[in-house]
């Protein structure tokens, strides 16, 4: 096996909380894993959420267009119940906090990660297309300067399917890590030949273990890979064959559990 992934949280610790909610964020962080990632759009107003679909009837309930509503409009949402629609029902479930299950922005999660206790690794997904087009990128770009994360060594790096876009956000943003993501096998021996060298390459976990020659390839080629979404053992373990550099999950604290099983098997 090669040395320990980076763990980041898919959307936080989505797998037990409703997905890109505070309540998610934290959970993930408070089990420990080394960062988050989350898929960002734009309001009509000009704030980045954290909201992976472009309509909102799978995690609000409602037929609405995120880049249409304002922020406003977004944060009288409920952005939980969808996870856990009888939770009402428990008794023994812990008082909710409303916060936890609102809409989240950009901002605010940045806000989290940098008051944590430790350093927070942070991977932004921009989703396109969307009727703003680069203006998502300079967005996050701005956002990130705020917070003086765009610089070389720093805890962010910006990812997306569209290779456009981090073409962009690599003018914008020089000093900010970008990862291509690949979702299908074919896609690769293009984006081989014009992705940046020091770019990172994202592929879907089951792209790996359907063709293993597909990470060698990666590999080979002198990029590191950060892989989506590692939730079982066999995944963990194809990438740690693979000396992926961190995987992102939607079960963080039960991928760190594995880890540090390993470690005490080897010590």
């Amino acid at each position: 096996m090669q040395d320990r992934p980076l763990v980041l949280a898919h959307r936080g610790a989505s797998h037990d909380h409703a997905e890109h909610t505070l309540g998610a964020y934290l959970a993930a962080l408070e089990a420990g894993a080394d960062g988050v990632e989350c898929d960002v759009r734009l309001t009509a107003d000009g704030h980045l959420v954290c909201v992976h679909d472009r309509d909102l009837r799978r995690t609000a309930s409602t037929r609405g267009i995120v880049s249409t509503m304002d922020l406003a409009e977004l944060s009288e949402l409920d952005f939980s119940s969808w996870k856990h629609p009888w939770a009402d029902l428990d008794d023994e479930r812990p008082d909710l906090v409303e916060e936890h299950g609102r809409v989240l922005t950009l901002r605010k999660l940045f806000e989290v990660c940098a008051d944590f206790d430790r350093r927070i690794e942070i991977a932004v997904e921009t989703k396109h297309p969307t009727r703003y087009g680069g203006l998502v990128e300079r967005r996050v770009a701005d956002l990130l300067q705020d917070f003086g994360w765009d610089r070389p060594g720093g805890p962010a790096r910006v990812m997306s399917f569209s290779h456009t876009a981090l073409q962009r956000m690599e003018r914008i943003a020089p000093g900010v890590q970008v990862v291509q993501l690949v979702e299908h096998i074919p896609y690769w021996p293009v984006l081989r030949r014009i992705v940046g060298r020091d770019w990172l390459i994202g592929p879907g976990v089951k792209l790996l273990h359907e063709s293993p020659r597909l990470g060698r390839s990666i590999t080979a080629a002198g990029h590191d890979m950060h892989v989506w979404t590692v939730n079982t053992d066999d995944d963990l373990r194809v990438c740690q064959e693979l000396g992926v550099k961190a995987v992102i999950s939607d079960r963080p604290a039960y991928l760190l559990d594995l880890l540090d099983g390993q470690s005490d098997q080897a010590g």
